[in-house]
């Protein structure tokens, strides 16, 4: 039970606390800003419009048509500016049967079927009307009998190249207010009525922008440049917009804008082909990779920022479990296999032995790649990998063991206590188990103690490899992986040699305790 527990607390990842890191100060990306070269679809409904209904309008620009077909659905097309075109359809929006009084609605377009419309149509018909209105848009009723259909005419929808960016998060900029600033424009008027107010048209300095102006206040503006935010939920006021124009414009790569904070901050203009990147300077929290050794970590840290000293030891940890763990597993198998082979003889020995002789024949180094990348494939979790890896070596391991053993008992079985204990009837596996196998027990711990240097040495093999024990856990044999970068190995000793070290001095220093326990259990070098 104390085995058992003691290995499992072997196998343990790293928690926070052997993470160390450090505090910096880097250039993160805040937004980014491009002049817009592509048109801007707004829909009337609030709905997207249809991506095969903008690839259909392009084409149909570039061909100079005046219609296009999308969806089934055909649209018109009006020229009102350069960049500025209004999009017409007659569109099906839903299908309605009416059976006892009762209305069946079914969806045909692109138009959600609302309660509204749903209201709307049949006040409509109650009132013998073809056509209603819902939110600004005019749905026309065409009857057939029972079935009536229900269709949007008129403007559906308008594309520019014109970019809106509201003064304040809570602005209202819909359809029918960009609708109306963009005639205005157009028209070359100073100034619109919207929704009982009215908004003045003002022109920037350097004429690059158009203002809307409501209240004496700037409620817009209107310009070919898109500044976008990179997280969501960041609002990015008009004087950090015009911050970010203004830098283009002079061509600078840092300038001055006011943050969310309300706090005058320095920002970072990059060019990325024909993009803008705005960075800012973030305080952030890194890991402190490859630190040299140094008074907070003796054996520096590791491309993770790990501790080297710390993940040496959970190394060493998993390293020793795995191998004391596979000597259990083949002198288990070898036990059993030899014991009962050497004792019984005849047939049994025989067909015990073509097992062993087929498992010896076994390409052990292919196998273990094959499971490994199986593994990968299914993505094992690293916790299962170690406990895989110890039943693989252990299962491949024991032919050696299974065969020392045999040989011994073969010689044992003919000794005169073994006579006796046939003579007194002792049962065959008491006689095996009590009497034989403790007389193998000084052959089996000195080679239990010697091939613990084999299994350390496999397992560090596999683990270089990428086939053994996998992060967050460590071993000795990942650690030293990290030579396959070159630049870890030319300038960051300290990664990697310390864990070489350990594995030559583990193996060492068994090979020496085997050596030194066949000595003790040899009575003929003790002459």
């Amino acid at each position: 039970m104390f085995l058992f527990s003691f290995i499992g607390g072997m196998v343990s990842p790293y928690n926070e606390s052997q993470v160390f890191r450090k505090t910096d100060h880097v250039w993160k990306d805040y937004a980014g800003a491009t002049y817009n070269k592509s048109y801007i679809f707004t829909t009337a409904n609030g709905a997207e419009f249809p991506a095969q209904g903008q690839q259909k309008f392009i084409l149909a620009t570039n061909k100079g048509n005046d219609s296009f077909e999308a969806n089934d659905v055909t649209y018109g097309l009006e020229q009102k500016g350069e960049d500025y075109w209004a999009i017409y359809s007659s569109e099906s929006v839903a299908t309605v049967l009416t059976l006892k009084g009762k209305s069946t609605y079914k969806q045909v377009g692109n138009t959600e079927i609302t309660d509204e419309i749903k209201e709307g149509y049949e006040e409509a018909v109650a009132n013998d009307a073809n056509t209603f209105e819902v939110d600004g848009t005019t749905y026309t009723i065409e009857k057939a009998g029972r079935e009536n259909q229900i269709t949007i005419s008129g403007e559906v929808a308008f594309a520019t190249k014109k970019v809106f960016s509201a003064a304040t998060n809570d602005a209202e900029m819909g359809f029918d207010f960009q609708q109306a600033a963009l005639d205005a424009i157009e028209a070359g008027d100073a100034s619109f009525e919207y929704d009982g107010a009215t908004y003045e048209l003002t022109t920037t300095e350097k004429e690059t922008s158009t203002e809307v102006v409501k209240d004496g206040e700037v409620y817009a503006t209107v310009s070919n440049l898109l500044v976008s935010p990179q997280a969501k939920g960041v609002f990015l006021s008009l004087s950090f917009k015009e911050a970010v124009e203004q830098a283009i414009a002079d061509k600078a790569s840092t300038f001055t804008a006011v943050n969310e904070a309300g706090e005058e901050e320095t920002y970072q203009l990059q060019t990325k082909n024909t993009q803008y990147v705005v960075r800012s300077q973030k305080a952030t929290t890194v890991n402190d990779t490859y630190s040299g050794p140094s008074k907070k970590h003796w054996l520096g840290t590791d491309g993770n920022g790990m501790d080297m000293l710390t993940r040496l030891m959970y190394g060493g940890r998993i390293s020793l479990m795995i191998g004391f763990v596979v000597i259990i597993i083949e002198g288990i198998i070898g036990i059993l296999i030899g014991g009962v082979s050497g004792y019984f003889g005849g047939w049994v020995d025989t067909i015990l032995m073509r097992v062993v002789d087929v498992v010896i024949c076994i390409p052990a180094m292919p196998l273990y790649i094959i499971i490994g990348s199986v593994m990968d494939y299914y993505k094992i979790d690293p916790r299962i990998r170690i406990y895989a890896l110890c039943a693989i070596l252990g299962i491949v391991g024991w032919p050696g063991i299974a065969r020392m053993v045999r040989g011994q008992i073969l010689s044992l079985r003919e000794q005169e206590f073994m006579v006796a204990t046939e003579a007194t009837g002792v049962r065959i596996s008491r006689r095996i188990f009590r009497h034989l196998i403790p007389n193998v027990i000084p052959q089996l711990i000195v080679i239990a103690t010697m091939g613990l240097g084999d299994v350390i040495l496999m397992e560090a093999t596999l683990s270089f490899l990428g086939i053994g024990v996998k992060f967050p856990y460590a071993s000795w044999g990942n650690i030293v992986n990290a030579v396959n970068d070159v630049y870890v190995l030319t300038n960051f000793w300290f990664v990697w040699i310390p864990a070489g070290f350990l594995i030559l001095l583990t193996v060492l220093g068994f090979n020496f305790v085997g050596d030194g326990l066949r000595d003790a259990f040899d009575p003929k070098m003790k002459r």
